[in-house]
């Protein structure tokens, strides 16, 4: 309804003209505003759609986060982690959990600025530039298709490297794909040529060729037999040398295995390569009688080779956080990643330090024992 206009009530100076509202109530009349005050609201509506606008925008940032873990010994919706088929396999009481990072951000679909503030304020998140993970040349499609690559050889690497441990032969036949640029071996192995042996020891496995050039060491001529077009030809290769000091043949190599029974692991929308150590141990742990984790709960990271040699990885404070997240008590780290370690380690989590797959190996047959105190820690 309008209110009534009522008459107006003289008092002689500075009159008020009121609003009787219809159930009689007398109401003053909101004077009309000021020219002051419609700049600050309209200033302030300003400000707010601004910020508003800003929160939205995209910003050039990517973001880590601790995603899910896995126990290798355990079960996915699809069935079993990890299987083996054409061989005797033993339970586990224990659990060997692979971790994980959720990731977002990349060049095509970037973070918006709420959400990068956020993962600065938070100690569980860590925002990067978006050139670290996604250089020029690189979009979110070729990301995606590396990992997966990664993580088919990371299972492959674990797989080969989980049976050498054990002493059980993996034949392979190595064929050369490049030499590589700076090395020896340019101009004298070819593309396609196969590696038949080293020095004069066949070579039948791929650890065959890493302990050969292990007893030549950097530097030495090398005597390299190989395949070449179906023909037996030898071949003088200089050895360069590995950041470790050991001898580096100075090829990409593809090499093909023969596995003496079948090995396979499935993980659903995980990527990467670090994931190999855990998945080697689990080969291990389900290969073998011993019940190495009784009962521990432990979780770990790290890349493994061929030779099971544990790598670095990115994201380690925010796999710690979800391994103690799900349970997790003591925790199997790469050496290469202690400096991310120290200061990082969350309440209730025991972290060990490891560099080979024997090294990963000993350390749960120790957390499992109970005797931890002689393992190496960050």
């Amino acid at each position: 309804m309008v209110p009534e206009r009522a008459n107006t009530v003289p008092d002689g100076e500075n009159d008020t003209e009121l609003l009787l509202e219809p159930d009689g109530e007398d109401v003053p009349e909101v004077p009309p505003a000021s020219r002051r005050a419609l700049l600050g609201a309209v200033s302030g509506f300003v400000t707010v759609l601004g910020l508003a606008v800003l929160a939205v925008m995209p910003a050039p940032y990517t973001s880590s986060a601790p995603g899910p873990t896995f126990d290798t010994l355990g079960e996915t919706a699809n069935g079993p982690l990890i299987e083996v088929s054409g061989t005797q396999t033993f339970a586990s009481s224990g659990q060997l959990r692979l971790t994980t990072v959720a990731f977002a951000g990349s060049r095509e679909r970037q973070l918006d600025l709420v959400t990068v503030l956020r993962g600065w304020a938070s100690p569980k998140i860590t925002i990067d530039p978006v050139e670290r993970f996604f250089p020029v040349s690189t979009g979110e499609t070729d990301r995606q298709e590396q990992n997966r690559q990664e993580m088919t050889t990371s299972q492959e690497n674990a797989t080969v490297a989980a049976l050498t441990e054990l002493g059980i032969e993996v034949p392979a036949t190595i064929t050369v794909e490049e030499p590589i640029e700076g090395t020896g071996a340019v101009g004298v192995l070819l593309p396609k040529d196969q590696i038949a042996s080293i020095n004069g020891t066949p070579v039948v496995t791929y650890r065959d060729m890493s302990d050969a050039l292990l007893a030549a060491g950097a530097g030495s001529t090398v005597e390299v037999g190989v395949l070449r077009g179906g023909e037996a030809t030898t071949v003088d290769v200089v050895a360069g040398e590995r950041p470790d000091g050991s001898a580096l043949l100075g090829v990409w190599v593809d090499p093909d295995f023969e596995f003496p029974f079948d090995v396979t692991i499935q993980v659903d929308d995980v990527g990467g390569s670090s994931a190999g150590t855990m998945f080697a141990l689990g080969i291990l742990d389900l290969l073998t009688p011993e019940d190495e984790a009784d009962g521990h709960v432990i979780a770990g990271t790290g890349t493994i080779d061929l030779d099971g040699n544990v790598g670095a990885i990115s994201g380690i404070r925010q796999k710690m956080i979800g391994a103690v997240r799900d349970g997790a008590t003591s925790f199997l780290a790469p050496t290469l990643n202690c400096e991310g370690v120290v200061g990082n380690v969350p309440e209730g989590l025991d972290v060990f330090a490891i560099s080979t797959l024997s090294d990963a190996r000993a350390a749960v047959e120790a957390i499992g024992a109970g005797e931890t105190s002689g393992l190496p820690t960050c």
